[in-house]
């Protein structure tokens, strides 16, 4: 029940925003496009590839991040440290197990909607990429650890402007490092064995093999789905101090 109430809750606010959340999830992602595809796509090719169809998946799983991060977040911390709202919550004889499933969820939608949306800006562009089961499943568990480490990140923090912390130390470089935008192959060794271990390279690099070559790398989904559940679990544990 408490899922579907949460999830309930976030879909009129995502309607009654609908323009909003839509045209802000789209715009950084349209201007890497415009300024790295247009702007390079013809003239670089990456391991055969032209630029913008290398891009492309890192710029879908790099949406679906930002995106699922900020939904839960922003949410979260506004309601704990604002609106002093989310404390009823802990108040109540509610399953915090339930409670920040919900949560993520809700968010994991919103990052696997936008994910979506660059799907549809992308052939705009006349850059059509294989989609499979696998592509849609890597963006959706992208959205779900990210979600869930938002919600965890929400749950730790004691001023809004410990958020910036998050966003400039985490998930800022993984934008620029995990291989969105270039090759790892010629980073340096320790630096790349320590990117490598990072959940966006996992998730850039499997829909960029579905996308370009048609293969599923099945222990990367694997990564994912354990990133997920240790992010998740950990956004229990601080709900349940939040008590």
């Amino acid at each position: 029940m408490e899922v579907f109430t949460i999830l309930w809750r976030e879909f009129t606010f995502f309607k009654k925003r609908a323009f909003k959340i839509t045209s802000s999830a789209v715009i950084t992602p349209l201007l890497y496009l415009l300024a790295f595809g247009w702007g390079l796509g013809s003239d670089v090719y990456i391991e055969g590839f032209s630029y913008m169809h290398y891009i492309i998946p890192g710029i879908i799983a790099m949406s679906t991040m930002h995106t699922s991060f900020n939904a839960v977040s922003i949410r979260i911390s506004v309601a704990r440290l604002h609106e002093k709202s989310f404390e009823y919550y802990m108040t109540a004889p509610v399953n915090m197990y339930l409670l920040t499933f919900g949560y993520v969820l809700a968010g994991a939608l919103r990052g696997f909607y936008a994910g979506l949306i660059i799907l549809f800006v992308s052939c705009l562009f006349g850059t059509y990429i294989n989609l499979t089961f696998s592509f849609l499943l890597i963006c959706f568990l992208n959205s779900m650890l990210f979600a869930a480490f938002g919600y965890f990140a929400a749950m730790v923090i004691n001023t809004h402007y410990d958020m910036n912390r998050f966003t400039s130390f985490v998930i800022t470089p993984m934008t620029f490092l995990c291989g969105t935008f270039f090759s790892l192959e010629k980073m340096p060794h320790l630096v790349k064995e320590f990117i490598s271990i990072l959940p966006l390279t996992h998730a850039i690099s499997s829909l960029r093999n579905i996308a370009l070559r048609g293969d599923t790398n099945y222990l990367s989904i694997l990564i994912l789905f354990t990133y997920f559940l240790a992010f998740y679990a950990l956004g229990v544990y601080a709900s349940y101090r939040e008590i």
